[in-house]
């Protein structure tokens, strides 16, 4: 069997939308969360997979976990993080988790509503920043909000790549009941340039999502590490921009990623921003999500 890393699509953590074990997280974690990133990496370009048949998806996901639990030495990025999560006394339960979300890739290819995508993001989002947030030491009080964080940055991840899922890999994460309320169907995400009815849909979805985003707003303030602090807000700016471009563009047809300037801007403005809600004591507010 060939080696998991060889299947890797040579996407690194600098080409997420958000920052991955940037310079804001301390040097004594990054080792630890780089090596938890290209356990995933690795894992998610497996199910992701253009040629390979789904049982040989499977098996190779089937080995990873095996591996990470300690059964193998033959897969690096398994191995890897096994060490490090060794280290730290830390179990491999949010990797774990994930590897049940990149199971669902490969034998799911639609979502009913919205219900069932937030489920899925139980397990293919929400995992990852309740790691950082154990690595950090930081409560589980502060789920809730990174909960939130996650699900929407992958709703936007979703959102803007819906119309390569569905060619490439023939997958659709906009739920069957929103496509049909708006009149759209899958087969329009085949186009070039969407139809008013799926653009109704995905605006209409980019909507919801910023509602669920907006349930994070508390999270940096929740958090006890400054650095830590620093990373969130600066993903939520990111969040935030990216989902006001979803409401306004057409992924299809339109660039809805940011710009090197913006992600600039939107970096000093989130580091600004926390530093001196820390210095004078705010607290942003969240709002509940209505239906989220």
């Amino acid at each position: 069997m060939t080696a998991a890393s060889e299947l890797r699509s040579g996407k690194t953590h600098r080409d997420e939308n958000f920052p991955v074990a940037s310079f804001l997280i301390h040097p004594r974690h990054r080792r630890l969360i780089l090596a938890f990133y290209n356990f995933v990496r690795t894992a998610d370009d497996i199910a992701d997979h253009a040629t390979l048949p789904p049982a040989d998806k499977l098996a190779y996901l089937d080995l990873l976990e095996a591996e990470l639990t300690g059964k193998g030495e033959s897969q690096k990025e398994a191995v890897a993080l096994r060490a490090a999560l060794a280290e730290r006394g830390m179990p491999p339960r949010h990797a774990l988790d994930l590897l049940t979300a990149f199971r669902m890739d490969v034998t799911k290819l639609r979502y009913e509503n919205w219900e069932d995508l937030i489920h899925y993001c139980r397990y293919s989002a929400m995992p990852v920043g309740r790691f950082v947030l154990d690595v950090h030491g930081e409560s589980t009080s502060t789920w809730a909000a990174n909960d939130a964080l996650c699900a929407a940055l992958q709703i936007n991840n979703h959102l803007q790549d819906c119309g390569k899922d569905f060619r490439e890999i023939n997958r659709v994460y906009l739920p069957r009941d929103a496509l049909e309320a708006a009149g759209a169907s899958v087969e329009m995400l085949g186009a070039n340039r969407s139809s008013p009815q799926l653009l109704q849909c995905l605006h209409a979805l980019a909507a919801r999502n910023e509602r669920l985003l907006e349930e994070s707003k508390s999270f940096s303030a929740e958090v006890k590490d400054f650095r830590l602090g620093l990373e969130i807000s600066v993903i939520y700016a990111f969040a935030e921009k990216i989902v006001r471009l979803l409401q306004a563009r057409d992924p299809l047809s339109e660039r809805v990623h940011l710009s090197p300037l913006e992600l600039l801007a939107k970096s000093l403005g989130g580091m600004a921003g926390e530093t001196a809600r820390r210095a004078f004591g705010r607290r942003p507010v969240s709002k509940k999500a209505a239906g989220a």
